[in-house]
């Protein structure tokens, strides 16, 4: 069973498992469950693993470890690393378009899972949360940051051409709507934090400025 817990806090991603999540999958109880990831806390750290279990606002994920961060930047700074993928590309430009926007917007647009892609485009610092949408679990609102300016050498979002010159928003804004609605997020708050949306406006100045 811990092989079982590891693989789903692996297929959770970045979004994690809350205890009651694991406890329904695997038909344990609760208890069990919190027995379980505590001795595999304890030995993954005895076995100096790459990964840790975290629990983080009473929800479980699988993160690397703090002191190998230096590595993580290497490798996301590596030559190999620096040209996107054709899903990464795909992705960026439907946050680049729609932001803020929750991941599973982006996967409803895509139709695959996307938390992998993600995760390299916020590595790569392309991407950055920018807030929380009002609903179930508050889910994370991405949207494109300075980086993601120069390296397309914008000095504005507003430079982007037309959306509607790259994709076919019509008959997604039905399915947007259907999908708030199973998520309980409220259409009237899917906006960004005001603290970062006022940090991001003379950032954004300063670029289109240079």
């Amino acid at each position: 069973m811990k092989a079982v817990i590891e693989g789903l806090l692996f297929a959770a991603g970045e979004d994690g498992l809350s205890l009651k999540e694991i406890a329904d999958v695997t038909g344990m109880s609760k208890k069990d469950v919190e027995l379980l990831i505590h001795d595999m806390r304890v030995d993954w750290k005895e076995q100096q693993r790459g990964v840790q279990i975290m629990k983080v606002a009473q929800v479980y994920q699988m993160t690397t470890l703090p002191e190998h961060a230096a590595y993580f930047e290497k490798l996301a700074q590596a030559p190999n690393r620096s040209q996107l993928s054709r899903a990464a590309l795909e992705t960026l430009a439907i946050i680049a378009y729609r932001q803020p926007i929750m991941r599973a917007e982006i996967e409803e647009i895509r139709g695959v899972k996307s938390d992998r892609v993600v995760q390299v485009l916020q590595r790569k610092g392309l991407i950055r949360e920018v807030g929380r949408a009002e609903g179930a679990g508050r889910p994370i609102l991405y949207g494109t940051s300075r980086e993601f300016l120069d390296y397309f050498g914008l000095n504005h979002i507003d430079e982007l051409p037309p959306a509607d010159s790259i994709f076919d928003w019509q008959e997604w804004e039905q399915e947007r709507q259907d999908l708030f609605e199973r998520l309980g997020v409220d259409t009237d708050v899917i906006q960004p934090d005001a603290e970062m949306e006022a940090e991001e406006q003379p950032m954004l100045e300063s670029v289109h400025e240079s």
